[in-house]
C-alpha cells in the first residue's frame, strides 16, 4: 500500500537521538496506529512497548532483536517484527524510509 486515506496525522514530530530518527504517528478510524519516518546513518536502540512490524521503504539497515548479538540486514522493500516488551538495535547504514504498525 503506499498510500492511506481517511485517517488522522498527528502535528506534533517524534524525535530521537537529537533529530537522527524523526516520525509522525497516523491513526486509523480502526483503532489502529501507525509512524512514518527517516532514520540518519547511526545505530539506535529502541525498547517496545506493543509488537511493531518495521517496513523498511528505502535504506539498508542491520538489526538485532531483544539484545541477541545476530544482525539481519533488511533493504528497501523488506520488513521485520519486533515482540512486545522488548528491543530492538538497528544499525542504518544509507537513509531509512520507514513505516512502523503497531501490532494488536
Amino acid at each position: 500500500m503506499s498510500e492511506f486515506k481517511n485517517v488522522t496525522v498527528v502535528k506534533k514530530a517524534n524525535v530521537y537521538f537529537d533529530g537522527k530518527v524523526t516520525s509522525r504517528t497516523i491513526l486509523f478510524v480502526d483503532g489502529s496506529k501507525k509512524t512514518l519516518g527517516v532514520m540518519l546513518p547511526g545505530e539506535y536502540t529502541f525498547n517496545t512497548a506493543a509488537a511493531e512490524l518495521m517496513e523498511v521503504l528505502a535504506g539498508d539497515v542491520e538489526v538485532s532483536i531483544g539484545g541477541y548479538a545476530e544482525r539481519s540486514l533488511y533493504k528497501g522493500g523488506e520488513a521485520f517484527e519486533v515482540p512486545a516488551n522488548s528491543s530492538f538495535t538497528i544499525k542504518v547504514k544509507t537513509v531509512m524510509d520507514y513505516c512502523c504498525s503497531f501490532l494488536a
